[in-house]
C-alpha cells in the first residue's frame, strides 16, 4: 500500500496494483464501446466513432451516436458499474462470497413492482419508479427479518434465497395475469436487456451513482474495511458499526433497484465482478473502485457479444451474464466446498 501526503496534512492511501486493474479495465470497457459503437444496420469503422464523439461526424453520424448508440453504451457502463459497487458491498457486509442481489432477492423484489405495472397497464416511467419502490421494500424486509441476529453470515443469504423464491413464484403469476403483448414485454425486460435505451434511461442512475459512489468510497470505505474484521472489532476501532450498516445497506439497494429500472434486473454482475477484481489486484478487501470498473467492463462485453453473437438476432446482455455468471457460480461452490465454507 502507498500513502500519498499532501502539504494540508491529509493523507491518501491506495494501492498502485488496484489502480492499474481499475485503469486497465476502464480503457478496455472504452475500447468495447467504441466497438459496440460501430457496429449496426448503420456500420462505421472505429476512427468515425472517435471523430463523431469529439464532434467531426456528419449530421447522419452525429444523430446515430448521440441519440441512439451511445444512450445505449453509458446505461451499460452505469448499469454494471452500480451493480458491482453493491455487490462489493453486499460481500463485504455479510462477510459472504454469495451475498450478492441476485442471490438476496433485491432484483426479484425490483422486478415484482415492475411486473404490476405491467399488469396494470402502466407507462415505462411508472415501471421505474415502482421498480425502484419494490427494490427498497425488499431490502428493509430483508433487513427486517435479519436485523435481530446481525447482518451478516449464512443466515442472510438464507434468508434472501428464501424471499427470492418467494418473489420469483409471485413474479411467475404476475405474468399469467398481463396482457399476452405486455408480458411478452415484460419476459424481455426480466431478462435484461439494454436494447433501445436512451438518455431517460440513464440520467436517473447516473444522479444516483454520482451521490452515492464518493459517499461509499471516500466516506465508508475504510471503515469497511474495518467492519470485514468483525463488529466487535470495529467497534473498538471507534466505527459506528449500526448506523454505518445501514447507510451502506440503504445505498446498495437504491444502486440496485435504479440499476433494475434503467436496464431490468441483470443477472450475476454483481455476483462476478467482486471477485474477479479481488483476484486480479490480489487484494484483500472490498476492492470497491476495480469492483466498479470490473463491472462496467463485463456488462458492455456482455452487450457487444450479445449483439454479435448472431448475425440475425441480438441476445439480451442479461442472457449473456446469466449463462457466464451461472458457471462461475458452480465453480464458487465447488470451490467454497472444498474449503469446507459449505
Amino acid at each position: 500500500m502507498t500513502v500519498l501526503r499532501t502539504p494540508g496534512g491529509l493523507s491518501l492511501r491506495f494501492r498502485p496494483r488496484a489502480l492499474v486493474v481499475g485503469a486497465g479495465c476502464a480503457l478496455l470497457a472504452a475500447g468495447l464501446g467504441v466497438l459496440a459503437i460501430a457496429g449496426g444496420d448503420y456500420p462505421m469503422s472505429p476512427a468515425d466513432v472517435l471523430r463523431t464523439l469529439t464532434g467531426g461526424g456528419t449530421p447522419a453520424e452525429e444523430f446515430i451516436i448521440h441519440e441512439l448508440r451511445l444512450p445505449r453504451l453509458v446505461t451499460a457502463l452505469l448499469v454494471g458499474a452500480a451493480l458491482a459497487l453493491a455487490g462489493a458491498v453486499f460481500q463485504s457486509l455479510v462477510r459472504n462470497p454469495l451475498g450478492s442481489p441476485d442471490m438476496l432477492g433485491f432484483t426479484q423484489g425490483a422486478s415484482t413492482g415492475a411486473l404490476v405495472v405491467v399488469v396494470l397497464g402502466g407507462s415505462s416511467l411508472a415501471l421505474s419508479g415502482a421498480a425502484v419502490a419494490s427494490g427498497l421494500a425488499t431490502g428493509l424486509l430483508v433487513y427486517a427479518l435479519v436485523a435481530r441476529t446481525g447482518v451478516h453470515g449464512y443466515r442472510l443469504v438464507l434468508v434472501g434465497i428464501g424471499l427470492n423464491a418467494i418473489l420469483t413464484g409471485i413474479n411467475g403469476y404476475l405474468l399469467t395475469r398481463a396482457p399476452l403483448m405486455d408480458a411478452a414485454r415484460a419476459v424481455l425486460w426480466l431478462t435484461g436487456s439494454l436494447d433501445g435505451r436512451g438518455w431517460s434511461d440513464a440520467t436517473p442512475l447516473l444522479v444516483v451513482l454520482a451521490v452515492l459512489t464518493p459517499l461509499v468510497l471516500l466516506g465508508c470505505g475504510p471503515a469497511l474495511r474495518m467492519m470485514e474484521m468483525g463488529d466487535d472489532t470495529a467497534a473498538a476501532l471507534g466505527v459506528p458499526v449500526r448506523r454505518l450498516r445501514l447507510v451502506l445497506l440503504g445505498a446498495a439497494v437504491l444502486l440496485v433497484a435504479f440499476a433494475a429500472a434503467a436496464a431490468g434486473p441483470v443477472s450475476f454482475v454483481a455476483l462476478t465482478a467482486p471477485h474477479v477484481a479481488r483476484r486480479l489486484t490480489r487484494s484483500p478487501g472490498p476492492n470497491l473502485l476495480p469492483a466498479m470498473c470490473v463491472g462496467a467492463t463485463l456488462l458492455v462485453g456482455a452487450d457487444l457479444l450479445g449483439q454479435r453473437v448472431f448475425a440475425d438476432h441480438q441476445l439480451p446482455a442479461g442472457a449473456i451474464t446469466g449463462a457466464v455468471g451461472g458457471a462461475y457460480l458452480v465453480w464458487l461452490l465447488a470451490v467454497e466446498r472444498r474449503a469446507g465454507r459449505l
